[in-house]
């Protein structure tokens, strides 16, 4: 009955909660003994009789009997399983459907009337009259509208409307000011009796009211008792009065907190009856449920006991089973990694580096995922980490004892890489461990290497020579200066051969790292392509080709494990499902795999072959931390890198070697041939290296170049010095040409600008010509001009065997050159050779041949300009304007001798025709001494001169002679009148024209002596 307690407590007001609460628990104990109580008390008085009394002192009217019912009010059983109460077995106190159907009954549930009585189904309860008739099951229809009615629109209402519309306003109007009775007389009746309730309700003390009224409180208890009225001065009497009267007022105030209780039921009896009736039809109902409650968990308990049990016996003892083979399975992964250390043990006593560092790997894996929180291994990891740091040492002193001993081997020695296997297992290891810096190693131990391969060459070839005493003079530098020079150059291509072989040897070794570090590279590049396309089913259908991947690589890096065996293995782990789990199961399974069977059969190379089939599969599948891509790429580039170092390192020591060869200055004094022999030496060793590294390197070059520099200079100064010398002591006399130089002007008519081979025999039988031919001319010269015909082409036979010089060359030519043609003015037409040789004049024999050997040079010049131009790049060919410059300067010079052969001529005429006069007898003394003088000009130079260049300077002298002789008539005053000094001129002018043309080649020379007589005006 708690809803109808909230009920009543909700309708009243919050000062009558407690008075009616109060009266209603006592009403509704009299309607469960009769339920004709209700009516009964509904008549009875609530005013108090002084005459009985009841329990508690509190006196009621006295209420009618009435009849018994059929049966009385049954408490609803409970159909909710008891609540947890917090005690230890608190959750299974609730009905079982299996287990515990026996020991549940009817009378252990209990029900929440109004949740029995709301229906949760109905949205609006009982709100639409079809649903609450007909049931749920009813739904509302569109009703077609009748075919027999007409169509009434709101038109046909209208004249109503206008019609009913004044009328309601005056009915409104009135109604406001009138207002209806009935409504005033009914709410005047609920007013009246609310207010007479709460009038009859505000006799009752507000303290009865509060909330928090409790009579245990001691001070509620004297407000409600005061005992003041009882121990007063008034006596026994008195007390007896004061306490009957406070049992009165408390009656009262009972009683009118039950008319209001009263009045407030009789409002509601009629939903309280129903409510009543619904809970009997309800109670009825559950009766039956619990029948079939009953029924159904019987049938139950008999399925489970036939067809669940049995069932579930059989999945716990296979649950049992997978836990005692898991726990096998982890018994044994335990034993495995307690024979690690052991394991990793034996790989090491054998550089199997990387399968112990793929085990190390595997163990801390299984350790952290599979075996995480075994107290045996506690120390386990960390005992890893410091051998794991041991391996890492251990790889790299390795490295370095590899690189050592395979550098320093003998360089004959076959195969050119040492130990294949080893160095890949070690470049794996290394590249897994991140130790990206074993290059470096490399590199020192090959700069170190270097400079042993120096040492024993050197000390190789200073055993056999006896002149040089090792223990006297221990310095490297020294011992070379002291060879001769093919001594040392024998030296200098055994060291070229040795670097050569040097260079080849770390090429290959090279390679072979080149290519692990491209298997990495691939390998991660596939499995990264592999992990991001690829789906789980996608990477089972795709086992084979990575498996395939996995095969080879094994056997590329080692020896033990063939291409079948391994595709074997790999296609027995993807039939077993390890494909489809992930990378921890796989790493702990295949570590499972392979430990038992290395602990169980004790052979060092099957433990050692299977963990290094591990290790190439870790390196596949990306398991271990390895080096990205991009670091992967840096260490190729950084191998390119180092192949370039190594030809640097070797051309450095083979300059030292120069530069130790040339400190005394040794080199500069070779000869030509030499030179070259030594340059072709270094090109070649050059070039072998660039086509063996693909890098040009310039240090060995430069050094060259510094030498050649060197040498040039003192090539250059030798033979300037002895051009000098040759010029001093040249004293301007025809000199015989002998055969071999004829020899040389042939060969570089020929086309051949080089120093020709020299002949045993056959020269020897060749008399000296007294003119050197050239191009079927003839010159004749004096020795210096011979020697320095041979001294420029040794400046082109350098040009050809070295051409990194030829601009260097060409300007100290250009040099020589201009200083031949400087010195020799200088001699000749300076007159220097006076003093210099003693020569008593310079006669026009002497200057005539300066003047043809200069000619000579001449001729030479443009084919040395060629010669040049072939040797020189395009961007050189401004340097060929010296020769220019020294052609303008030789034929000035030439030129110069003329005019100076034409002034002694010319002082002569004037010498003589200054004293001429014209008288008997003819032809006068002057004109003989003027026509010897010509002879000996003529013979002094016909024979050095050719024919055109002599008839071209007698017409310049005879022009210098007819107008020395013009100006002398003019002076005598003689003219072409016919007269006797007119004849006497004329005999001597055809004295003088017969001598001319009497000289050879001067017989068509046009004297044209007409000239000397002035012309009439």
């Amino acid at each position: 009955m708690e809803w109808l307690k909230r009920f009543l407590l909700c309708s009243c007001d919050a000062e009558e909660e407690r008075y009616l609460l109060l009266r209603f628990t006592r009403q509704l104990a009299s309607w469960e003994a009769s339920p004709d109580a209700m009516a009964s008390s509904s008549s009875s008085s609530p005013l108090p009789r002084r005459a009985g009394g009841g329990r508690d002192g509190v006196h009621l009217k006295e209420r009618g009997l009435s009849p018994l019912r059929s049966r009385g009010i049954r408490s609803l059983p409970d159909v909710c399983p008891k609540e947890p109460t917090g005690e230890g077995r608190g959750l299974h106190n609730g009905p079982s459907v299996v287990a515990e159907h026996n020991r549940w009954t009817v009378y252990s549930s209990k029900v929440n009337l109004p949740a029995a009585l709301n229906d949760p189904r109905l949205a609006k309860r009982e709100s639409d009259f079809f649903t609450k008739t007909w049931g749920l099951d009813f739904t509302e229809t569109e009703v077609m509208p009748s075919f027999h009615l007409p169509n009434i629109s709101r038109e046909h209402f209208g004249p109503y409307s206008q019609e009913m519309t004044q009328r309601e306003r005056i009915h409104e109007r009135c109604k406001t000011i009138c207002p209806n009775k009935d409504d005033v007389d009914a709410a005047s009746s609920i007013t009246t009796n609310h207010d007479k309730s709460r009038a009859e309700l505000e006799q009752v003390p507000k303290i009865f009211m509060r909330p928090e009224f409790a009579l245990e409180d001691p001070a509620t208890f004297n407000t409600v008792l005061p005992w003041s009225h009882f121990h007063g001065a008034g006596g026994k009497s008195r007390d007896v009065a004061s306490s009957k009267l406070l049992q009165e007022k408390l009656s009262h105030y009972l009683d009118v907190v039950e008319v209001s209780i009263a009045r407030q039921i009789s409002l509601r009896s009629e939903a309280f009856f129903h409510a009543m009736s619904s809970q009997h039809e309800l109670q009825d109902r559950l009766q039956e449920t619990q029948q079939a409650v009953a029924v159904l968990r019987s049938r139950t308990a008999a399925m489970d006991r036939v067809m669940c049990q049995g069932p579930l016996r059989a999945l716990r003892i296979a649950l049992t089973r997978n836990n005692c083979v898991k726990l096998h399975n982890k018994l044994k992964l335990m034993a495995a990694v307690h024979q690690t250390q052991p394991t990793v043990q034996l790989l090491l006593s054998t550089s199997e580096f990387v399968g112990a560092l793929e085990l190390i790997a595997t163990t801390k894996e299984v350790l952290q995922q599979e075996l995480q929180g075994i107290h045996s291994f506690r120390h386990l990891g960390s005992q890893l980490c410091e051998l794991e740091k041991l391996i890492d040492k251990m790889m790299v002193e390795d490295f370095s004892m590899y690189a050592r001993s395979d550098l320093n081997r003998n360089l004959k020695e076959e195969p050119q890489v040492l130990e294949k296997e080893r160095l890949e297992s070690l470049v794996f290891g290394l590249l897994r461990q991140r130790k990206l810096d074993f290059l470096d190693i490399y590199s020192d131990e090959m700069i170190a290497a270097a400079k042993a391969i120096v040492y024993q060459c050197v000390a190789e070839r200073v055993v056999h020579i006896e002149e040089i005493d090792t223990e006297v003079i221990l310095k490297l530098a020294d011992q070379m200066r002291l060879m001769t020079f093919p001594q040392w150059f024998e030296l200098l291509e055994n060291i070229f051969e040795s670097f050569l072989l040097f260079l080849q040897r770390i090429k290959d070794t090279l390679n072979v790292i080149r290519n692990v570090v491209l298997q990495v590279l691939s390998s991660s590049h596939k499995n990264r392509l592999l992990a991001e396309t690829s789906s789980a089913p996608a990477d089972v259908s795709q086992g084979p080709v990575a498996l395939q991947g996995e095969a080879e690589l094994a056997y590329l890096t080692h020896e033990g494990l063939f291409i079948s065996d391994a595709l074997n293995e790999a296609q027995q782990q993807q039939e077993s499902g390890v494909a489809g789990l992930d990378q921890r199961s796989a790493a702990g399974s295949r570590f499972q795999q392979n430990r038992p069977e290395a602990a169980a059969e004790g052979d060092s190379s099957s433990g050692i072959s299977e963990v290094s089939a591990g290790r190439e599969h870790g390196f596949i599948s990306g398991e271990n931390p390895m080096p990205t891509e991009m670091e992967l790429n840096r260490v190729i580039n950084n191998l390119q890198e180092l192949l370039y170092v190594a030809s640097d390192v070797s051309h450095d020591r083979c300059v030292k070697v120069l530069t130790a060869r040339a400190k005394d200055g040794s080199l500069e004094r070779l000869s030509s041939a030499e030179f070259v022999s030594l340059s072709q030496a270094v090109e070649g060793f050059v070039r072998d290296t660039e086509d063996l590294c693909g890098r040009r390197s310039v240090s060995l070059r430069g050094a060259l170049q510094s030498q050649a520099n060197r040498f040039v200079n003192r090539f250059h100064e030798e033979r300037k010095t002895k051009l000098s010398l040759l010029l001093d002591n040249e004293r301007w006399k025809q000199a015989d040409v002998p055969a071999e130089f004829q020899d040389l002007v042939n060969s570089i008519a020929d086309g051949k600008i080089s120093l020709p081979e020299r002949k045993v025999s056959g020269t020897e039988d060749r008399k000296p010509a007294d003119f050197l031919l050239v191009n079927g001319q003839k010159y004749a010269v004096v020795g210096t001009v011979l020697l320095l015909i041979r001294i420029f082409l040794e400046y082109c036979q350098c040009v050809n065997d070295i051409p990194s010089i030829a601009t260097d060359m060409l300007t100290r030519l250009s040099d020589l050159l201009k200083h031949f043609n400087s010195r020799s003015c200088q001699l000749v037409l300076g007159a220097g050779a006076l003093q210099v040789v003693g020569l008593k004049t310079i006669t026009t024999k002497n200057l005539a041949l300066a003047s043809r050997c200069l000619q000579l040079v001449v001729h030479y010049i443009p084919i040395i300009r060629a010669h040049f131009e072939t040797k020189l790049q395009p961007k050189q060919f401004s340097v060929l304007r010296h020769f220019d410059h020294i052609m303008k300067d030789y034929n000035d010079h030439i030129s110069e001798i003329s005019a100076k052969l034409v002034a002694i001529m010319d002082s002569l005429f004037e010498k003589f025709l200054s004293k001429y006069e014209v008288k008997a007898p003819m032809p006068s003394a002057c004109f003989r001494n003027i026509c010897k003088q010509m002879a000996k000009m003529h013979e002094a130079i016909f024979e050095l001169l050719p024919e055109e260049q002599t008839r071209m300077l007698f017409l310049r002298i005879n022009a210098c002679f007819k107008m020395h002789l013009k100006r002398q008539l003019a002076r005598l005053g003689v003219s072409n009148d016919g007269g006797p000094q007119h004849g006497l001129v004329v005999v001597d002018v055809a004295f003088y024209t017969e001598n001319i043309l009497a000289l050879k080649s001067l017989e068509r020379l046009d004297l044209n002596m007409a000239e000397i007589w002035e012309q009439k005006r």
